[in-house]
């Protein structure tokens, strides 16, 4: 959790923020949470209880900024909520797709990324510098057929 909370400070320094306790706080949490697809009022459902100086607009701004600064993806389905996981900020691409089940919502994470030799073909054929992609795949999960 050390590295997480010093990449964040130092890009939040290096883009003139300040790295406040509340700032910390999200920042750790999402490290501790990683893995689920929470929406800013999620974050502040449970961040509450525990940290009662952290209230729901200090979430919805810190989750803008930790997107604008690349610290956390957004990702957003067909519902148009809003939900965000945090990014692994060594400097690698995205590395990781989606999966929703169209019956439960449950979001699942396919770890492998086979589009390296795309993006590569897109920016050498159509000169066109990728930075990121995402990809999400709709269908059932295993859980909700075996309920069919």
């Amino acid at each position: 959790m050390e590295k997480i909370t010093q990449s964040t400070k130092e890009i939040l320094r290096r883009n003139g923020y300040k790295f406040t306790p509340q700032r910390k706080t999200i920042a750790e949490f999402l490290y501790n949470t990683q893995g689920r697809h929470m929406t800013s009022e999620e974050i502040y459902n449970e961040l509450s209880p525990n940290f009662p100086d952290i209230g729901i607009a200090t979430v919805y701004r810190t989750m803008q900024l930790f997107e604008k600064l690349r610290i956390v993806s957004r990702l957003t389905l067909d519902d148009g909520i809003s939900r965000y996981e945090l990014n692994d900020l060594s400097g690698d691409r995205h590395s990781h797709h989606h999966m929703i089940c169209l019956k439960c919502d449950k979001i699942l994470e396919f770890q492998e990324d086979l589009l390296d030799e795309l993006e590569r073909n897109i920016e050498n054929e159509l000169n066109f510098h990728i930075v990121d992609h995402s990809v999400k795949f709709y269908g059932l999960c295993n859980e909700c057929q075996l309920k069919k």
